[in-house]
């Protein structure tokens, strides 16, 4: 059967990274959620003063429902900030806040990872809904192209999570210089901030490991054939 393939090892080493870093990622944010800034200033407010320090003033700001649902989206140009964030001041809210309001700055900048990122994103979303049932139906019967075609498709899903990668670390990066030069943190709350956004950026290191070693299993299998 496909589903208990020898490969399937491969990915134990990514599915335990990806349970740590979701661990992670709970406990962490959950710590620095209840710990307050001195200055005391909202998520929101701290997202406004970034956006109108780097000629964004334009794009608002949404409260929306849910648990770490912060986004920006580049298609409505729109920060949006989950409940706890948007009206919060803890070092969690102000991290999570200053990373959003660096994506907004890499849409402005037309930063490169992050162009490449929305270009494959329609091939990784077809990819990522097509190309298992593609490759099981390849497998099951006996149809070397069905298995080629959902390869190909996978392939956009992992170039997807790969580019991931830069784009995040790349926002939590601007993030903390923004929150140091405008002393809305300082000393260990820097420190404390970063802590929250490097464990969120682990996430996304677990989904493109899991990714990739899916990946390379399929070419095993391919190999196979």
């Amino acid at each position: 059967m496909f589903f208990w393939d020898p490969t399937m090892i491969l990915l134990i080493p990514a599915i335990i990274l990806t349970l740590y870093a979701q661990q992670k990622v709970r406990s962490t944010y959950s710590k620095y959620s209840r710990v307050k800034t001195r200055r005391g200033v909202r998520g929101v407010d701290v997202a406004k003063y970034l956006l109108q320090n780097n000629g964004l003033g334009d794009i608002p700001i949404e409260e929306t429902h849910g648990k770490l649902t912060d986004h920006y989206d580049p298609v409505k140009k729109v920060l949006r900030l989950s409940s706890d964030n948007f009206k919060g001041s803890s070092i969690a809210a102000l991290g999570v806040a200053a990373h959003e309001v660096g994506h907004a700055i890499q849409h402005q900048n037309k930063y490169l990872p992050l162009n490449i990122r929305n270009a494959v994103l329609p091939a990784a979303s077809f990819g990522s809904s097509l190309a298992w049932p593609l490759v099981i139906g390849g497998i099951l019967f006996s149809l070397p192209s069905l298995l080629d075609i959902g390869i190909i498709l996978f392939t956009a899903v992992v170039l997807f999570q790969i580019v991931t990668l830069p784009v995040e670390f790349n926002a939590s990066g601007r993030a903390i210089r923004s929150l140091a030069a405008a002393g809305f943190l300082e000393g260990d709350e820097l420190s404390k901030a970063r802590k929250v956004l490097n464990a969120a950026a682990l996430t996304y290191v677990a989904a493109a490991a899991v990714a990739i070693i899916n990946l390379l299993r399929l070419l095993i299998l391919r190999g196979r054939d």
